[in-house]
């Protein structure tokens, strides 16, 4: 999947990194490459779950990309 992030220089060191579309879903880095590495992280620790949930549930799964 592909999600839009938004980069900010930090206040005190680094980088701070938002992903819009998961609310609350941010993370930091000392550099641009780092923050990124570390919301990957974060919005697949967020999604995994999800996944799971469904496929607990017996529920058939379908990952595709809608470009808009």
């Amino acid at each position: 999947m592909i999600y839009r992030v938004v980069i900010e220089k930090g206040e005190d060191f680094g980088y701070v990194i938002h992903c819009p579309a998961i609310p609350g879903y941010h993370s930091q880095g000392n550099t641009i490459e780092e923050a990124i590495e570390n919301i990957k992280d974060a919005i697949r620790g967020c999604l995994s779950p999800l996944d799971e949930d469904l496929i607990s549930k017996g529920k058939e799964l379908a990952s595709i990309e809608v470009a808009v």
